[in-house]
C-alpha cells in the first residue's frame, strides 16, 4: 500500500508531490493525460503567469467561506515559491499588478516542479486515470483506474475543476457526490461573456476593438482591458468581473473610466458648440465603436443643439453601459472553475476531509478561485505545499 497517492500532476500535486517527497514519504502521482502541468504550459501565452507578488488572501479570492485561504496563503507566500524559481535561475519579469511571467516559457515552471519530484523520489505515472475513489474498511482508499486496483494511506484529491474541458477532470465532483461530500455548485469563472441577440446584431461588427474600460458586478470593479469579439466581451476586466456575475445579471460598463464624459461634452459644447458629437467622441473613443453607437445611443447633432440634460445622458450611456449577457463562454474557455469542494468540510490547516481521515483535497477542487493575474497558482502552490507538510507517515 502506497504511503501517498496524489490525483492530479497540475500544479496543486506537483507542489504537494515534490514537498510530501521531500519529508521521505512514498509518493505516487496520476495524471490521466499524456503529460503534467499541462494547464500550467498553457496560461500565461505560454510563459505561466507563476504568482502574484500582491496576492493577499483577503481580497483576491471568492469562496463562501472566504477566511479559508488565508491560512495557508499566510503559510506559503509569494515569496517562498519565487525562492524556488529564482534558485533554477529562472529568468522572469513583472508585468502591471504583480504579476510575474517566465521570460522564456512556461516549460521552465514545469521543469522546476519536475526536477523538486526526481529528485524526493516521487513516482509520476501519466495516462492513469483515476475512476472512482473508496474508503477501506481497514483505513486507507482504494482506487479504481482503468489499468486496474491501487490502494494507499492517505490519497489527495489534486484533480482541479472542470475549466479547460480537454485536460480537465470531474473527479473531485464525482467523488464528493458518492462519499456524500458537500459541493458548492460549480460554474465557469474568468471567462468572456457572450451576446445577448440583440447586443449581437448591434455590436458584432466591433470583434478586434480593444480599450481600456471598467466593469462592475456585485463587488466586482476592475478596470483593464476590454475586448470586443464576435462572441461577445473578454479582455482582462471582462474576464475579472465573470467572476462575480451570474445569469441573469447586467453588468455596468463604463466605456471611459478615464472621463467623467457629461463634464467633458458640455465643457466642449462651451468651447466649440458648432462641433458634431460623433467628431467630439471619436478624439476618445475608437471610431468603429463612435461609428456603431450612432444611432442607438444617441444621433449626430451639433453638440450645442443639446441641453445640458441631453449631454449628460450621452455621457451617462457611455460612462455606465448596463450589459446583459446572453450568456459565458463556458468552461471551453474558463480560465478557472468557481465552487467546488465545499471548505466548510475540510481542514484549512491540513486539508484532509473532516469526515475522511486520510483523503486530502488541494488547488481548483476546492472551493476557492482567485482573480485573474496568478492569484490562482498561487493558491495552488500554498494549498499544495500546507498539505504536503501534514501528510503522516503510515
Amino acid at each position: 500500500m502506497q504511503d501517498v497517492i496524489i490525483v492530479g500532476g497540475g500544479a496543486s500535486g506537483l507542489m504537494c508531490a515534490m514537498e510530501a517527497g521531500a519529508r521521505g514519504l512514498d509518493v505516487l502521482v496520476l495524471e490521466k493525460g499524456p503529460k503534467v502541468g499541462l494547464k500550467i504550459l498553457v496560461s500565461g501565452g505560454g510563459r505561466c503567469n507563476f504568482t502574484n507578488l500582491f496576492a493577499d488572501p483577503s481580497i483576491h479570492y471568492l469562496s463562501q467561506n472566504p477566511h479559508f485561504c488565508l491560512s495557508a496563503m499566510r503559510r506559503y507566500e509569494p515569496d517562498d515559491f519565487l525562492r524556488l524559481v529564482e534558485a533554477q535561475n529562472i529568468a522572469y519579469h513583472a508585468k502591471t499588478l504583480g504579476q510575474l511571467f517566465c521570460d522564456d516559457s512556461a516549460k521552465q515552471i514545469v521543469n522546476l516542479l519536475l526536477q523538486g519530484c526526481e529528485q524526493a523520489q516521487v513516482e509520476i505515472q501519466t495516462r492513469r486515470e483515476v475512476l472512482d475513489i473508496q474508503p477501506l474498511k481497514g483505513g486507507g482508499y482504494q482506487l479504481s483506474t482503468a489499468q486496474g486496483m491501487l490502494q494507499a494511506h492517505q490519497v489527495v484529491l489534486a484533480s482541479g475543476g472542470l475549466s479547460l474541458p480537454k485536460i480537465a477532470s470531474d473527479l473531485a465532483f464525482r467523488v464528493a457526490n458518492s462519499l456524500d461530500i458537500p459541493v458548492v455548485a460549480p460554474r465557469p469563472a474568468l471567462v468572456p461573456l457572450t451576446w445577448n441577440s440583440t447586443d449581437k446584431a448591434q455590436f458584432v461588427e466591433l470583434s478586434g476593438i480593444s480599450l481600456e474600460a471598467s466593469v462592475s458586478c456585485g463587488d466586482g470593479d476592475f478596470t483593464d482591458q476590454l475586448l470586443f469579439t464576435h462572441r461577445g466581451l473578454s479582455g482582462p476586466a471582462m474576464l475579472q468581473a465573470s467572476s462575480f456575475w451570474c445569469e441573469g445579471e447586467a453588468l455596468t460598463i463604463n466605456l471611459l473610466p478615464q472621463h467623467s464624459l457629461s463634464q467633458w461634452l458640455q465643457d466642449r459644447c462651451r468651447e466649440n458648440p458648432q462641433q458634431r458629437i460623433v467628431t467630439a467622441l471619436k478624439s476618445l473613443l475608437p471610431n468603429r465603436l463612435v461609428d456603431c453607437i450612432t444611432g442607438l445611443w444617441f444621433d449626430d447633432v451639433k453638440l450645442g443643439s443639446l441641453s445640458p440634460a441631453q449631454l449628460a445622458t450621452v455621457g451617462d450611456q457611455i460612462n455606465a453601459w448596463r450589459f446583459k449577457p446572453g450568456g459565458s463562454e463556458g468552461y471551453r474557455t474558463a480560465e478557472v472553475t468557481l465552487g467546488g469542494i465545499d471548505t466548510n468540510a475540510v481542514s484549512s490547516k491540513t486539508f484532509e476531509l473532516k469526515a475522511l481521515p486520510g483523503l486530502y483535497a488541494i488547488g481548483e477542487a476546492l472551493d476557492v478561485t482567485g482573480w485573474l493575474g496568478g492569484y490562482n497558482f498561487q493558491w495552488a502552490w500554498a494549498s499544495g505545499w500546507c498539505c504536503a507538510q501534514h501528510l503522516e507517515y503510515p
